[in-house]
């Protein structure tokens, strides 16, 4: 189970004890301990908002917060920060050496280059280390991997689309091809972040029904007279198990309902922050 960190410079995150006891860097942040303010108040960490920009967050307290968040989980100065433009699918992103080399200058200018928000993907997996890998979320699904070594690490962004593409277990596919052995599926640890709960996220027949034609109809539930409920956390658990990772962290949190603590896009009707999942690979 997810437990709560408050760091000394007010920052309140989330971490996995079992990522913890492999000693990987990480976490599930909240909305506590930032810079921002009004709806975005106050650790707001993606650009979000109405396309009025009177009506959006700035970058400079975007920036701030970052710096803030990775304070407060004792990030390196030295790690590179990598993360996609998201796209609510199933695509995963790997960061890989290159065959010549352990590092080098070419490969550090690949990962500034690509992997600053340029690509499109929901899922970053690296096999290189000391890299800070990040997915954004308001409502669905973060999720973070490691290798028992910390050597492989993976960060997942997990809408309704993208469960239904199964983005977790092709994930769990790149970590294993990349890795080899030491990323076997049932060697790896996950953590399923903040979410949206069941009982908030109503969902139409047709999004359902793609839910139960993927075997994912245990997580439908559908009550008499009301629009059918999706348990996003159960789905994307039953995914990974059914890939073969069983070492599992979850939580009990929903980022609808606890508003003091997570922004949420249908909460808040889009006019919200985000949150952050992250995740860094061991030193080599």
């Amino acid at each position: 189970m997810l437990e709560q960190v408050v760091a000394e410079n007010g920052v309140v995150t989330y971490q996995s004890p079992l990522l913890v006891g492999a000693g990987v860097v990480h976490g599930f942040s909240s909305r506590i301990g930032g810079v921002s303010d009004g709806p975005f108040a106050s650790l707001n960490l993606g650009v979000a908002g109405k396309a009025d920009e009177t009506l959006r967050d700035t970058p400079a307290n975007i920036a701030t917060n970052y710096q803030l968040l990775e304070e407060a989980l004792g990030c390196s100065p030295g790690m590179l920060r990598a993360w996609v433009s998201q796209v609510h699918g199933r695509m995963v992103e790997l960061i890989e050496r290159e065959p010549e080399s352990e590092y080098s200058e070419t490969l550090e200018a690949e990962i500034r280059d690509r992997f600053s928000g340029q690509a499109s993907a929901d899922a970053i997996v690296s096999i290189v280390p000391q890299v800070l890998l990040t997915i954004r979320v308001a409502d669905c699904v973060p999720i973070l991997l490691a290798s028992p070594d910390g050597r492989v690490v993976g960060a997942v962004h997990a809408g309704w689309r993208g469960v239904v593409g199964n983005v977790a277990a092709k994930t769990v596919r790149t970590m294993h091809e990349a890795g080899g052995d030491a990323a076997a599926p049932a060697k790896l640890l996950a953590a399923i972040g903040p979410c949206i709960s069941t009982e908030h996220f109503e969902v139409g027949e047709e999004v359902a029904d793609e839910f139960v034609q993927q075997g994912l109809g245990e997580t439908v539930q559908r009550r008499a007279g009301a629009k059918p409920h999706i348990d996003l956390q159960g789905a994307v658990k039953l995914q990974l198990e059914q890939a073969g990772v069983t070492a599992i962290d979850t939580h009990e949190l929903c980022t609808y309902r606890d508003a003091r603590e997570f922004y949420s896009h249908r909460r808040d009707q889009g006019l919200t922050g985000r949150m952050a999942a992250v995740i860094a690979s061991r030193p080599g």
